[in-house]
């Protein structure tokens, strides 16, 4: 039993399907059975040899070659796939449902379309189901995918100019933290350590193994008390310390100065406030003894 891993074309995830006695080249296009229905697929790891148990894990598997009528079909359904997800937008606006809609695929037969999109919170869609099964005539699914799914389904390059990790060989998201940013002393700026989609880089995990080792030279890793935060709490730090003025730039430390001792060749003179009161104890006494001689 032979093995071969195969990219779909949308989402673009790279997928383990069994391969009997089909040859096939790596790049090379082919018809697939998923779950799904038939679906258009590329070669990326040609047909190996597996196991009887891996093999009964897999239930799915390689249809065919592609022929020229498959090459036909595959670029009409992306006109078809445009013209649905134009369908699908002009129907949310008219219900005016709190989604964003990212793309549309359609299976390979034509008997199902599924509509990826992303929301904030919960959105009540049984109506426009309804409308664009009636519309299209295909069986309809609408997926609510993260804002990483929406970067994998999209593609697009990463701040290291090659194409991004989950739309090209990424299979599953790991949980990425603020920790792992400082155990490998990188900066805190959020606009650093961002990817495409707005959340902490994926190849932050890459390396974090060996940082947290010690074998990359990095400083002793924060232990677990350290606080973490996520990318809101972040800007929110960031723009906080910009905008906080810079004590070191309006005063400047003087050095210490020895207080000088007192000259006592000259008679200290009397305040004024002494001066007073002495005069106000005078006229006290006068008038006592003109009281007392009269």
């Amino acid at each position: 039993m032979n093995i071969a891993r195969i990219r779909m074309r949308k989402p673009r995830r790279v997928l383990p399907f069994l391969c009997n006695d089909i040859p096939l080249d790596r790049d090379e296009p082919c018809i697939v059975e998923s779950d799904q229905g038939l679906e258009w697929g590329v070669c990326v790891l040609p047909p190996e040899p597996c196991s009887a148990q891996i093999a009964e894990k897999i239930s799915m598997r390689v249809a065919r070659k592609v022929s020229i009528d498959d090459r036909e079909s595959c670029a009409a359904l992306d006109k078809e796939e445009k013209k649905a997800l134009e369908v699908c937008k002009r129907h949310i606006e008219k219900r005016g449902l709190p989604m964003n809609l990212v793309d549309a695929e359609y299976t390979f037969d034509r008997h199902k379309v599924t509509f990826f999109f992303t929301a904030d919170n919960r959105v009540d869609f049984r109506e426009l189901v309804r409308d664009l099964a009636r519309e299209l005539h295909s069986r309809i699914e609408l997926r609510h995918i993260q804002v990483r799914d929406r970067s994998k389904v999209i593609g697009g390059l990463g701040c290291c100019g090659r194409v991004l990790c989950c739309a090209s060989w990424l299979d599953e998201f790991v949980p990425i933290s603020m920790r792992m940013a400082k155990c490998q002393n990188l900066s805190l700026n959020p606009g650093k350590i961002s990817g495409q989609c707005g959340r902490l880089l994926c190849c932050l995990n890459y390396e974090n193994e060996s940082y947290e080792r010690g074998e990359m030279g990095a400083s002793k890793p924060p232990s677990l008390e350290d606080e973490e935060y996520d990318e809101a709490q972040l800007a929110a730090m960031e723009d906080d310390k910009n905008n906080r003025p810079d004590k070191s730039r309006f005063f400047v430390a003087a050095p210490p100065v020895a207080e000088a001792a007192p000259d006592r060749s000259e008679p200290q003179r009397e305040s004024k406030g002494g001066g007073k009161r002495k005069n106000r104890k005078k006229k006290k006494k006068g008038k006592h003894g003109k009281g007392a001689g009269s």
